[in-house]
């Protein structure tokens, strides 16, 4: 009886949730996209402090950049909030922002056609930069057949709605999970397919390699398959151009990976450079990084 209450309860909460989720949909087609924008980032930064989020945030900023002082913390913090406010609430009028031609600039768009023209397979990696849920419209506009992989949502609810608002600009989604799904991403590789995966976040069992000078535990499957497939991997990045909700969508020089032989050490250099990537993008823009993750290891938090 405990485990069905439990049940009723967690269902009820995120109907609730899902609920909510509609209403803030509703609402933001009302206004104008640059309104939803800067109401996101004025929102999340008197909210953004008053979580617990806050101090993982600035605890990885110390990590990051351990010769800033507290009033160059403070700012990057604030400015983070505001950012990631920004682009939550950009998520909901994507279909609007991509819409617009005016509001999206994409640099290396011929190396998007050359994929789409024959030149791939290729594997897309990226990280949560700015409003990142550009670069996966970018490659569907660009007709490049690509698996864009995302983490569901753990409500079922809002999750669908999700998806649904994502397809309003033609991404549609994939969710790997476990070795089902990442054989589902090798038969699309097979097949001449791309894939698209985000490789800045925290993987427990993955390959420890440094990241602003500490260890993370990083997914190794954009590297292993890209060896496995001999295809490069194609890194692109988003920047908020602005005022407002404008943005560049760069294709990077991709990185094509060494196969010597020894498959663990060759793809533990490809994770090590996809890191080094990641890295450079954020020192360039570091306002512009998702910073409420917990990316190291606990006890880098435990010294701080």
């Amino acid at each position: 009886m405990a485990a069905l209450n439990h049940s009723y309860v967690s269902k009820l909460i995120w109907m609730l949730e899902a609920a909510v989720f509609d209403a803030a949909l509703a609402l933001t087609r009302i206004f104008p996209v640059d309104s939803v924008s800067n109401f996101g980032g004025s929102l999340f930064c008197v909210l953004g402090p008053l979580t617990g989020a806050n101090r993982v945030a600035e605890r990885n900023l110390r990590i990051a950049f351990p010769e800033a002082d507290s009033a160059e913390i403070n700012s990057l913090l604030r400015a983070q909030w505001i950012e990631l406010g920004r682009s939550l609430a950009e998520i909901l009028v994507l279909d609007r922002i991509v819409a617009d031609s005016g509001r999206v600039q994409v640099e290396g768009e011929a190396s998007l056609g050359a994929i789409a023209a024959g030149a791939g397979p290729v594997v897309f990696i990226s990280g949560h930069f700015s409003c990142f849920e550009l670069m996966a419209a970018a490659i569907v506009r660009a007709g490049v057949n690509c698996q864009v992989t995302y983490r569901a949502m753990n409500n079922p609810y809002v999750d669908e709605r999700v998806r649904k608002n994502r397809f309003r600009y033609g991404v549609r989604l994939f969710a790997p999970k476990g070795l089902e799904g990442a054989r589902e991403l090798m038969r699309a590789l097979q097949r001449g397919e791309s894939v698209a995966l985000m490789n800045d976040q925290k993987f427990n069992g993955g390959v420890a390699a440094p990241l602003f000078g500490h260890m993370a535990h990083t997914a190794p499957g954009p590297a292993t398959f890209a060896l496995r497939f001999g295809v490069p991997i194609q890194p692109m990045s988003v920047q908020r151009v602005g005022p407002g909700a404008r943005f560049k969508v760069i294709v990077h020089e991709q990185m094509r990976l060494a196969d010597t032989g020894d498959r663990e050490a060759d793809i533990a250099a490809g994770v090590r450079r996809i890191n080094a990537f990641i890295e450079d993008r954020v020192r360039a823009r570091p306002t512009e990084w998702f910073w409420v993750h917990r990316r190291w290891p606990s006890e880098e938090y435990r010294k701080r």
